[in-house]
């Protein structure tokens, strides 16, 4: 086995669900990763969505700038659970594929009438600083064989197909649902594309922007082995009420 790696999907910070945020950082203090994989999305930067304002032009930025603060405080906080667990078994290899919500701290900088660049996602996040290697919003990170990437564009009920359009195999977050395909072309041979659902609270309250409707969303991460010549297997866990099965262990993220 030449690479380990541990990949989350979206995380939402504040709205996330405590015990599967547990969950992983249990996880990675058993699996010891060579490498940490998130797939964007990790804060819900309610403030900064063009949705907050109904789609009309945003305020000026010194009106919102308390709550974008408060924002951006929020999801380092999240961000430092996970970077502790890591720091805990000396994995230094960190990738974030940029997310839509992400995104939308962008959108803002690159909207404001003066520079705020310590608004744009990258800094705000303080991504160099905790040795994260950032990749856009729209972009995605190759492994062996194996594609990660936020995944915005695979927008129909059937994502997993749209993502196998590309050529390759794929893993992706932002569905928040867990689906999976494999097909077989002659350019490509078997190929398979992986939605590994959220780590987001999956609660109607939580989720005001679906107008507390229940969801098919479910938690779950992944654990990806890396072989020879850039084959790979997947291990994908779902967490349930909090609980999940590694290698024959129960972890419960509802226990400190």
């Amino acid at each position: 086995m030449n690479k380990r790696v541990i990949v989350t999907p979206d995380k939402h910070f504040p709205l996330h669900d405590q015990p599967a945020i547990n969950v992983v950082k249990k996880a990675i203090e058993i699996v010891k990763p060579d490498a940490y994989i998130d797939l964007g999305d990790v804060g819900e930067f309610k403030a900064f969505s063009t949705h907050e304002d109904k789609r009309r032009k945003p305020p000026p930025f010194q009106y919102k700038q308390l709550e974008y603060d408060k924002d951006i405080k929020d999801v380092n906080a999240g961000m430092d659970q996970l970077d502790e667990a890591l720091d805990k078994v000396n994995c230094k290899e960190k990738y974030i594929t940029e997310g839509n919500h992400d995104n939308w701290l962008n959108m803002t900088v690159d909207s404001c009438e003066y520079p705020i660049e310590q608004y744009r996602f990258k800094n705000a996040v303080r991504l160099e600083e905790r040795g994260y290697k950032y990749y856009p919003f729209g972009s995605k990170l190759k492994i062996g064989k194996l594609y990660f990437t936020h995944g915005y564009h695979y927008g129909t009920q059937y994502h997993a197909n749209v993502a196998l359009k590309g050529g390759g195999n794929y893993m992706y977050g932002h569905r928040h649902s867990i689906q999976t395909l494999t097909t077989f072309d002659d350019d490509f041979g078997p190929r398979s594309a992986w939605c590994i659902g959220c780590l987001k609270d999956m609660s109607p309250q939580a989720n005001y922007w679906l107008n507390y409707k229940i969801t098919n969303w479910q938690h779950a991460f992944a654990i990806v082995d890396f072989f020879g010549q850039g084959y790979f297997t997947v291990h994908l866990l779902q967490i349930i009420n909090g609980r999940t099965s590694l290698w024959g262990e129960l972890i419960d993220g509802n226990k400190k």
